[in-house]
């Protein structure tokens, strides 16, 4: 009995190991941060709580199409990842996943993503993801990483996309506010990234990827840090009279920008090596809650209310 049972345990099992592959391939973790900023930019645009299924609507959406980018961007960089500590298991590399399945997969999700979003939701959201998909893909992942200090910076559109397909999916338009969000984690996404590649510098040597860090060295890199820093704290300070928020905006905007700026000062201070790689983490990480509570904080003040600006 149990003998006749084993193939369907192991097909079970190999099932669910193939499950959860291809789930990796879409990068959740990545897809998670991405939509930290979709729902509160769509509850800004309504000026209140979108209904449920729009708001499921788009985020399910924008998930396929984060996911199909991510795809393609691991089929692309199957060849570094391989050389990279950090990225050594990831499904292409450990051959789990042949590269044209990962293709197909990939662009399926694209195909979807769009067909979804212009049924349920707009079609100028279904359009803005797959530029957003093919920005990330083309601009980004094959032309500058591979060749440019500056490309993190650049690609950075393709991960505040999710604000603009947010706002679009209420009201059909790009609007001001919008923008400005999208300046908010366009200017946020170099300081995030470049402290995780302060961490990593060795592997992205390894692989010949132009990261900051690699070519400009660690006290540049902080630098620049500092100065994006800056100018994500003054994006996030102009949606106030822009938008209209509340107070309740304004004070989380004002604490989140000051530690995220002091965070990256203190990147430039210090001189040793070893405390500095876990600064860097540590910044890194608080970068995430940092547009975590941004963008809550844009939610909540529509929702709650609480003076003006």
């Amino acid at each position: 009995m149990f003998a006749s049972l084993a193939p369907v345990v192991l097909t079970a099992v190999a099932t669910r190991s193939r499950t959860r592959a291809f789930i990796a391939l879409t990068k959740p973790r990545i897809i998670e941060l991405l939509l930290v900023s979709t729902v509160p930019t769509m509850v800004l645009a309504q000026r209140g709580l979108p209904s449920l299924w729009l708001m499921v609507a788009t985020v399910i959406g924008g998930t396929l199409s984060a996911g199909g980018a991510n795809a393609i961007n691991m089929y692309v960089d199957r060849d570094i990842d391989a050389l990279m500590e950090r990225t050594r298991k990831r499904p292409l590399v450990t051959g789990e996943i042949e590269p044209n399945e990962a293709l197909i997969f990939a662009v399926s999700l694209e195909v979807i993503a769009f067909f979804w979003l212009w049924g349920f939701v707009n079609l100028l959201s279904g359009l803005l993801a797959v530029a957003a998909c093919a920005f990330y893909v083309f601009v980004y992942t094959i032309w500058l990483k591979r060749t440019s200090t500056q490309n993190i910076v650049i690609g950075g559109a393709a991960g505040a996309a999710p604000v603009l397909i947010g706002w679009s999916a209420v009201t059909n338009t790009v609007g001001w506010p919008a923008i400005i969000l999208f300046g908010v984690v366009f200017f946020w996404t170099p300081p995030h990234f470049w402290a995780l590649a302060i961490r990593y510098e060795s592997d992205y040597a390894a692989a010949s990827v132009p990261m900051m860090p690699v070519v400009a060295g660690h006290r540049k890199t902080a630098i620049q840090i500092f100065i994006y820093s800056l100018i994500v704290f003054a994006c996030s300070l102009a949606l106030w009279p822009v938008a209209d928020m509340g107070y309740i905006y304004l004070i989380a905007a004002v604490l989140v920008g000051i530690a995220f700026s002091g965070g990256a000062w203190r990147l430039i201070t210090e001189s040793d090596e070893k405390r500095l790689d876990s600064l860097a983490i540590k910044y890194f990480a608080f970068s995430i809650t940092h547009l975590t509570v941004l963008f809550a904080a844009v939610a909540i003040d529509q929702l709650v209310g609480w003076g003006t600006a």
